[in-house]
């Protein structure tokens, strides 16, 4: 009698912890899709809500063939309190929108294959951020990393060969290595800085590591920072645009602060390193500069790196420069020597003779041109506006660009005279229920005889 119970007790226990489990799933496909809506405004006025309704607009990147954009755009649910992004591709011309995902969590990290053959991003759909690849018309989504920990961001060699990641890793022992008798503790253990950046606590660090790639499958990764108690990119905000190839896909070039504990905690002394991939040897090209040094950028013809610097150690609101460094001679320079702006966004010409930059002056973000041999700035754009990067196509220039007036979208910029001509009308419908506020722009003579801008909505 008493294992009878027992055994109807589990068997009801089973099927309790079933139903469970299908409740779960079943709220899981209940999830609302998060995407594009279709609102009709009952008031030109904007509020919050409507707000939250713009899709916002990023990761833009133009095929090798220079006919397509694939960018991504994200929209907002309040309820959920979540968003999700989807993939969207437009001719450069601006025919041809079409979104390319659909699904309930956002894809990250989209990029053109060098071929141009596949797009290349990140999903969590196996269960872990791994790289997975689909054809420019979104069909044929193939999972093609499988790594232990997951990726956190990507980047292809440029002869396809190979592929460069980011993943965090554990460098320091936890209380778990402490304390393996107490496998549910939840306690950290800190004996130095930096322990903690803005919202989250410092338990791992993110390493550059290197893998072969052929096309279906990522093998043999390498963390070519093994052993060491640093990260690339630098935290908390930079991103994959800290880490690149060289043209010939045989050097990674990454950003570092590589300095510990109170040292790291209150210097930005980051510089850029060079990793071989034959010889495994790394080696520092901005040794002896003091500031910040981020996003290594190798020109197309492979024989100069240009880089945004800072000048000064602990000095976090320096000015951007922009430096360019000779590989042959292994000198560098400041081109932005003559320039009171910062730089940023460095992106080469095809020829290797000019970078594109943006820069805020008197708050207006504009397009720049820096010609290397003429060592001569440029600003190509003007204009109440805000152009957030810059991509160089051919005779033209690819942008993304907001304002006070109207939120994030891609335009083509004439790099001659600076006009330019909207592609992307990811907001349009609510735009055009919107009267917006005219914006003035005045200057106001301070009680110190001061000059001061201000704006007028």
């Amino acid at each position: 009698m008493k294992r009878t119970i027992i055994l109807l007790l589990a068997l009801a226990l089973g099927f309790t912890a079933c139903q469970q489990a299908k409740t779960v799933d079943k709220a899981k496909e209940e999830v609302p899709y998060i995407g594009k809506k279709d609102l009709k405004l009952t008031s030109d006025i904007m509020t919050p809500e409507v707000l939250w309704s713009f899709g916002r607009l990023g990761n833009v990147t133009v095929s090798p063939d220079n006919s397509t954009i694939l960018f991504k755009t994200t929209y907002y649910d309040i309820p959920q309190n979540k968003g999700n992004g989807e993939f969207y591709t437009i001719k450069t011309d601006g025919s041809g929108l079409k979104q390319i995902t659909n699904t309930k969590f956002s894809e990250q990290e989209g990029t053109w294959r060098p071929d141009g053959k596949k797009i290349g991003f990140l999903s969590s759909e196996s269960g872990s951020s791994q790289l997975w690849e689909m054809n420019p018309d979104g069909t044929e989504r193939t999972q093609i990393s499988n790594v232990e920990g997951g990726l956190n961001g990507f980047k292809y060699a440029p002869d396809q060969s190979k592929i460069l990641f980011i993943q965090d890793v554990k460098v320091t022992p936890d209380v778990h290595d402490q304390y393996p008798d107490l496998p549910k503790a939840s306690g950290m253990i800190f004996n130095d800085l930096m322990y903690r950046h803005w919202d989250h606590f410092v338990d791992a660090l993110s390493h550059v590591f290197v893998a072969d790639y052929d096309g279906t499958t990522v093998s043999n990764p390498i963390d070519i920072m093994k052993g060491e108690p640093y990260e690339s990119p630098n935290a908390p905000f930079g991103g994959m645009e800290q880490i690149n190839w060289s043209p010939d896909s045989k050097t990674i070039a990454y950003t570092s602060r590589k300095k510990v504990g109170m040292a790291y905690s209150i210097s930005t002394n980051s510089d850029i390193y060079l990793y071989n991939i034959e010889s495994k040897k790394t080696v520092n090209i901005s040794e002896g500069m003091m500031g910040y040094d981020v996003s290594p950028n190798y020109s197309p013809d492979g024989t100069m790196i240009a880089w945004e610097s800072m000048e000064r150690d602990g000095y976090e609101a320096d000015q951007i420069r922009l430096w360019i460094y000779d590989i042959a001679t292994g000198t560098g320079k400041d081109y932005t020597a003559n320039f009171d702006q910062h730089a940023e966004g460095l992106a080469w010409s095809s020829d290797s003779k000019s970078v594109y930059f943006t820069s805020v002056w008197q708050a207006k973000g504009q397009i720049y041109r820096l010609d290397i041999a003429e060592d001569k700035i440029t600003q190509i754009t003007n204009g109440v506006q805000d152009y957030q990067g810059v991509i160089p196509m051919g005779d033209q220039l690819i942008a993304t660009k907001m304002s006070m007036s109207y939120p994030s979208e891609i335009f083509s910029v004439n790099p001659t005279d600076g006009s330019d001509n909207q592609i992307t009308f990811i907001n349009k419908e609510l735009l055009d229920q919107l009267s917006m506020g005219k914006v003035e722009e005045r200057w106001v003579t301070t009680t110190d005889n001061k000059q001061m801008l201000v704006w007028v909505i």
